[in-house]
């Protein structure tokens, strides 16, 4: 009775209590991204409500986390908890580390920690992995228990990890105000994808005065615009017309179409996560707050360890801090050195998932980065180095076949599928075929192209295109904004199409 009273009253204002349900809930097949067009209807009334709470700090951060949590929820359903329980858990260990004398104890708190992330995240990402490797003990029978992957565990269960460490570590001063870590935790531009922000970096600027300078608003629109096109209009439409058909089944293709199948996926997974990462960047200056970069023309790269400093910046620098120093880094000689940046990769790729294929994309990594310390220090290279000229022309083309050789692993679901791939690619290739893929894919090919060149041009180009949007008018921002939604409207597919890394 009081429910259709109340759906009456909605009715009388013009409100349909069917969508508003349909908004309020969770529905799998309906992530909210930041691509679609629910969320850019929900950010424009959020933010309305962000400006008038600008001097009202406290309720500020209140507003924003409840508003976090429920982008959360509208990822990953009911599983929202379990962001709660690694938030709170940490804030209370930090706390208690901060009394805790005696080295061992603390050193049981920050256990404690890895203890609780870490356990959630083997549970929830890698229980059928190694159930399924366990499963010969007991007769070879598997079948995968139905465990579902919470959106971004691996991202938030790093980034609350990185806080205990450093209170560990004594580099942080731990919170003492609970909303203030809940906030950083689940703020919500990079919460379900990155990138993973440091607490030293991000906590200072949780309680300062709200304040988004003109060049913070265009910037934050530029970054915005970019991470939009690359997303929507070149991963996307180039994943859906011609990388997810050749990676299904690559024996039915000729090698030349699974290699620029392979040129296909480099350029999608590239576009769609520094995509995701330039539209955390932006909303968050929208909203006064600062992200560092988390990719930096990595096909630039004339080395794969320089491949690794533009590459998900804030997961390599990650690992390197947490994991591979941890490990001893190059501390203890030369070949230790090796292991560990092998381990250290190795770990990585299974961060990202449950599969041999990527464990074998991480030891691939792994090895080529210990190869080329090798061969930097026998040459006597330092850090500084980079190669010129032709040579470099030379190792940037080299180091992009690597990386691209990798990803086969790691974008195909079963290793059989990669190495089929690979047969196919030195087997069959039949050049010959070439007019006719171009010509059969031609927008696919021109879209390739478009976004290569995008990413090949030199950097200057990109400041000034920064630059230049920072400098125009209001009115002229929201109209680039329309147009570029126009184009997205018309090269879209009609199913939402996740961020890759919404799976890890």
């Amino acid at each position: 009775m009081l429910q259709q009273k109340f759906i009456d009253l909605l009715g009388s204002i013009g409100l349909d209590y069917n969508k508003i349900l349909d908004v309020l809930s969770y529905d799998s097949s309906q992530p909210l991204i930041f691509s679609s067009g629910l969320f850019v209807f929900l950010f424009l009334a959020f933010s309305l409500v962000y400006v008038a709470l600008r001097k009202q700090t406290t309720a500020r951060l209140l507003f924003v986390s409840v508003f976090s949590y429920y982008f959360y929820y509208k990822s990953s359903g009911f599983y929202f908890f379990l962001l709660g329980i690694v938030t709170v858990t940490d804030f209370c260990i930090a706390r208690i580390m901060e009394h805790t004398k005696g080295n061992v104890k603390r050193k049981m708190l920050v256990l404690l920690s890895l203890f609780v992330n870490l356990g959630l995240l083997c549970y929830f990402k890698y229980t059928n992995f190694f159930y399924e490797m366990l499963s010969p003990l007991w007769g070879g029978d598997f079948s995968p228990l139905d465990i579902f992957l919470p959106v971004g565990i691996s991202f938030f269960t790093f980034q609350s990890l990185s806080y205990t460490i450093d209170v560990y570590r004594g580099d942080l001063k731990p919170l003492h105000n609970l909303l203030d870590y809940v906030f950083y935790v689940s703020f919500f531009p990079q919460l379900v994808a990155g990138p993973i922000v440091r607490a030293r970096d991000f906590i200072p600027q949780i309680r300062q005065p709200l304040f988004v300078s003109n060049e913070m608003f265009g910037q934050g629109v530029f970054f915005i615009l970019s991470g939009l096109f690359k997303k929507a209009v070149i991963s996307d439409y180039i994943s859906v017309n011609f990388v997810e058909r050749i990676f299904e089944n690559p024996s039915l293709y000729s090698g030349i179409e699974n290699l620029f199948g392979v040129y296909g996926y480099a350029l999608q997974i590239y576009c769609d996560f520094s995509g995701y990462s330039d539209m955390a960047i932006g909303l968050a200056l929208l909203l006064g707050f600062r992200f560092p970069i988390n990719f930096n023309s990595p096909y630039k790269a004339d080395s794969v360890t320089d491949f690794w400093h533009r590459w998900h910046i804030s997961l390599s620098t990650w690992l390197r801090d947490y994991l591979y120093i941890s490990l001893g880094g190059n501390r203890k000689g030369k070949l230790r050195t090796y292991i560990n940046l092998i381990l250290t990769m190795l770990l990585g790729g299974l961060w990202h998932g449950a599969s041999w294929n990527f464990i074998v994309w991480g030891g691939l990594q792994g090895a080529a980065l210990a190869v080329h310390k090798f061969f930097r220090s026998l040459l006597k290279r330092d850090k500084s180095y980079r190669s010129t000229g032709i040579r470099k022309f030379f190792a940037v083309i080299i180091t992009f076949h690597f990386v691209c050789f990798c990803w086969i692993f790691f974008r195909n679901t079963t290793f059989e599928g990669s190495m089929s791939m690979i047969n196919q690619i030195f087997t069959s290739f039949h050049p010959e075929l070439f007019g006719q893929l171009v010509s059969g894919y031609w927008k696919v090919f021109l879209l390739m192209v478009v976004g290569f060149l995008l990413h090949w041009c030199p950097d200057r180009w990109q400041n000034s295109c920064s630059d230049m949007v920072v400098r125009m008018p209001l009115p002229v921002q929201a109209i680039l904004v329309i147009a570029l939604i126009f184009i997205v409207i018309q090269v879209k597919s009609s199913d939402i199409q996740p961020f890759i890394y919404f799976q890890f």
